[in-house]
């Protein structure tokens, strides 16, 4: 690995690494021989798995959403022994690194405005203010507030929680009984989420009618904007916006691209984010991008192993570069890329409570271009019953010889994979 030793002696703390982009950012700085110390809850949904505890340094059990309790253990270990980084490894946590990395005098984002790429009615704000498109939105927290919004918004519209991930509650309403039964749900639902009940505070905003893509790139310390891969999401039915796949490059011509990376660019600046990664979802409306959200922290959903293969581009390794203050060359961020296409294809549930057998899988596992699979639950476990990405069955991650090879591969594993 190259520029590895001069990165030997660094320890850096990670908070919270509860998604995919997380814990591929521990095992990636420990590659890059990193003392890595993770700090979290590990219960319930923010268990550590074995990989990310074998990869860490050390772990620093801790209530990670009591951020006084979070910054005053991390303190003590800070003062035995300086940390040079603080990194999040999730959305969720993004506002809690920041205010640590404050707390210990290190880089990160300002907790000033950290709230935009965090709570997403202060996110539309600031991308409204700045004149760039957004969905009309209105804040809600109760029925009377729900159905205000729903006048000043129209249908159809989307409901969405201001803090939630993973599209967990997102859905659409096509009518006020729709919306009232939308929120019902979610103010009714007992499963915490990262440890906390959900917020009741919605958006209702504006349905966007077009293809879902997601922009992943770096900020570096100079300003500078770099989309890295446009990618197209592919989306369960609705009412609901479960994510089912994810394929890199996306299909789109360079006028629409670069159309998209100029606005993507626009909105990175209007939230605040000033150095590291950023993950930026969006739609593509008969009068252009319309952003969905943004978050400045690496992708979930494997999409940072998309990157890798089909750019060649760490975004892991950005992240810790922009983290230490160092130039991402320097710690080997960037390499040759190693397929033309790759995506992801995620296997639902189809509203199963459990299941036998997975029909199909074991042809999947065969195919040479198929690079890594992932079943989430075993055979007779319980499934939740919702519909979002906490009901997904697994996935395969897979390349292909052209953007339009990806769409077709992608399609033939949803129809080979059949739950029974």
């Amino acid at each position: 690995m190259p520029h590895t030793d001069a990165l030997r002696p660094a320890r850096v703390l990670v908070v919270e690494p509860a998604s995919s982009g997380g814990a591929t950012l521990i095992g990636v700085a420990a590659e890059m021989g990193l003392r890595v110390v993770v700090a979290t809850a590990d219960s319930g949904d923010r268990r550590l798995s074995d990989a990310v505890r074998a990869a860490a340094d050390s772990v620093l059990t801790v209530e990670t959403n009591d951020q006084a309790a979070l910054e005053a253990a991390v303190l003590e270990l800070h003062r035995a022994e300086p940390f040079e980084a603080v990194l999040p490894g999730s959305d969720i946590y993004v506002v809690a690194t920041a205010r640590v990395a404050a707390a210990l005098g290190l880089p990160g984002l300002p907790v000033a405005t950290v709230d935009r790429v965090r709570d997403k009615s202060v996110m539309r704000a600031a991308v409204a203010e700045a004149g760039l498109r957004t969905p009309r939105f209105a804040q809600a927290t109760t029925d009377a507030e729900l159905r205000a919004a729903a006048e000043r918004v129209g249908f159809p519209c989307v409901l969405k929680p201001v803090a939630c991930s993973g599209s967990i509650h997102v859905s659409r309403a096509d009518d006020l009984d729709q919306l009232t039964a939308a929120f019902q749900r979610l103010v009714t639902d007992p499963e915490p989420d990262m440890g906390k009940l959900h917020e009741h505070r919605v958006l209702v905003e504006e349905y966007v009618q077009g293809p879902e893509f997601s922009a992943d790139g770096y900020v570096l310390d100079d300003g500078r904007v770099t989309v890295v891969a446009l990618s197209r999401t592919l989306l369960g039915p609705e009412p609901d916006f479960v994510e089912m796949g994810h394929l890199t490059p996306a299909l789109v011509d360079d006028a629409t691209l670069k159309s998209v990376e100029a606005y993507v660019g626009d909105v990175v600046r209007a939230v605040g984010i000033t150095s590291g990664p950023f993950h930026c979802e969006l739609r593509l409306a008969a009068d252009g991008p319309v952003l969905i959200e943004i978050g400045a922290r690496l992708p979930g959903d494997r999409i940072v192993e998309l990157l890798r293969l089909v750019t060649g581009v760490s975004l892991p390794r950005v992240a810790v570069a922009t983290a230490l203050g160092l130039g991402p060359e320097a710690v080997g961020a960037f390499a040759r890329p190693e397929a033309e296409s790759a995506g992801i294809r995620f296997f639902s549930a189809a509203g199963r409570s459990s299941y036998r057998e997975l029909s199909g899988w074991a042809e999947l596992e065969a195919m040479p271009e198929v690079l890594e699979t992932a079943v989430y639950f075993a055979p007779g476990e319980t499934i939740p019953g919702v519909e979002d990405c906490r009901s997904r069955l697994g996935h395969a991650l897979f390349t292909a010889g052209s953007p339009q090879g990806a769409v077709d591969r992608w399609q033939a594993l949803g129809d080979l994979v059949v739950p029974a």
